[in-house]
């Protein structure tokens, strides 16, 4: 097994997508990139203390590939908008790579050079690839977020049109037991 770990945005939405990959074993959803040692969420929220909201996974690469983890990374969330998706807006929710591996960081820097190269956005990408730093679990109401509320407003009209947009373009790559 190996880790992967994003920030694109709400953890919840990210999480939500990425846990209905095959080959994706756990998704924990956190915070990484800032100086506020034991950060919660309220701290996170202030946008003060220099972390992202991500997604930490652990995955098998016999299964799925760094290569399409971040291609799922990038075609489920908007990378060309600093600090912001939709409504949400701050540094912690940027868009990020925190890599584990020297071979992480050269496929990533390789992903966005393709990405750029054939056009896919109308705008540059802005994703920061950073290396990996302390994680900080986020509290447990964070967890499986959208399983456990579907009905709730944010995830009825954030989360469910992204999952859905993701199951029509990656159909080949989610579980089984999810369609």
């Amino acid at each position: 097994m190996e880790e992967a770990t994003f920030g694109a945005g709400c953890f919840w939405c990210t999480e939500a997508v990425f846990q209905n990959l095959k080959g994706v074993s756990k998704v924990v959803s956190g915070y990484m990139g800032g100086h506020h040692e034991n950060p919660t969420y309220e701290d996170i929220c202030n946008g003060t203390t220099g972390h992202a909201e991500v997604i930490q996974i652990e995955y098998d690469p016999e299964i799925i590939s760094f290569d399409e983890l971040l291609l799922v990374f990038f075609k489920t969330h908007n990378p060309t908008t600093r600090n912001r998706q939709g409504n949400d807006m701050g540094t912690q929710y940027r868009s990020v790579i925190f890599y584990h591996t020297a071979e992480q960081k050269s496929a990533a820097e390789s992903m966005i050079d393709k990405l750029e190269k054939d056009l896919v956005f109308d705008n540059s990408i802005v994703t920061e690839i950073v290396p990996v730093s302390k994680f900080y679990e986020a509290e447990d109401y964070h967890q499986n977020y959208f399983n456990q509320n579907t009905n709730k407003p944010y995830c009825s009209f954030v989360i469910q049109p992204k999952l859905a947009k993701f199951t029509s373009e990656f159909r080949d790559k989610i579980k089984p037991e999810v369609l």
